[in-house]
Parts: C-alpha cells; structure tokens; sequence
C-alpha cells in the first residue's frame, strides 16, 4: 500500500489528536503515582506495587512517555544544604516593555529557580534561592533599570500534596 502526502499529514495528526485525548485508567494514575512517589523505581519493582506484569507496566510507561503526559524523571535537591537557605518570591513589572531581555536574564541567573509571566498586578514572578540577603540585592540591581520589585521573603515551606490522584479526581 502506497501514501500520498496527506494520508501521512491525516495519520500524524490522528497520531497526535490520539496523544491528546489519551483515556486514563486506575492502572494509569497508579503508575504516575509510584512514579511520583520515586521516580528511579524500576520496572519490575513498579509491576509488584500495582500488581501488573513487567511487560503491560513498561508499554504503558512508554504510552505516557509518548503522549508527553511523562515528561522526564527527575530528582529533588536540599538547597539548603548547599548552603541556599533564603527563597524569596518577587514580584516584577516592567518599566520599558523589554520582556525577552528579562526572561533571558532570569533563564540564566545562577539563583533564579522558577518563573512565570502572569496577568494583573505586575509582570512576572520570580522564585530565588539565595544565600544571603546581598544575593537579593545584586539581583535588585541588575534589573532596576528595566523594572520595579517587590520581594517576598519566604520563612518555611508549606508541603503541599500534589500526587497525581489528587489532580485526578474531576477529570
């Protein structure tokens, strides 16, 4: 059987509406649960915690792996160890619309750790993790130029469930 062109496009883009509606079972959630929980289990060990032979565990792996809802294995890293103990969240709005220079300046700070353009009050949020108040400050500076700041400094961290059976349940 020979494909033109567009029966190639037709099936690509059936592939990827496929992937995007991709149904989720309990076996599913189960699996990005343990996953979760620890990311570096594996298969076998994963097939005995939800009760599932080796080879059904690891096609649905790599099904959530395809279909991106799997977008990597990670690990979590004790800041505060390195000595990183101050994480403060700022607040900061443009002065001069140069956003790109300012996405690019936080994509690459050595303390920044997340960020987010939003809608609202102010343009973008920042997470630092620093070592010490002056590491604010040259931060700061940097980009006062461009933009005004307000910074939040956070005290502890609120430990927050985000297993996946929780973002489950009304979908």
């Amino acid at each position: 059987m020979t494909y033109n062109t567009n029966d190639k496009i037709i099936f690509e883009i059936k592939n990827i509406l496929g992937a995007l509606h991709m149904k989720f079972d309990e076996i599913d959630i189960a699996i990005l649960s343990e996953l979760q929980k620890n990311s570096r289990l594996s298969i076998r060990e994963l097939s005995k915690r939800i009760n599932l032979s080796p080879p059904s565990v690891t096609e649905r792996v790599n099904r959530l792996q395809d279909s991106e809802i799997i977008e990597g294995y990670t690990i979590r890293i004790n800041k505060k160890k390195l000595g990183l103990s101050i994480d403060c969240i700022m607040k900061i709005t443009m002065k001069n619309g140069e956003y790109n220079k300012f996405k690019n300046f936080i994509k690459n700070h050595r303390r920044s750790e997340w960020g987010y353009r939003i809608a609202g009050d102010g343009c973008f949020l920042v997470k630092l993790s620093v070592k010490n108040l002056e590491e604010i400050e040259e931060f700061i500076n940097d980009i006062s130029e461009y933009s005004l700041t307000t910074t939040i400094i956070a005290f502890s961290e609120v430990e927050i469930d985000n297993n996946i059976n929780k973002f489950m349940e009304d979908i």
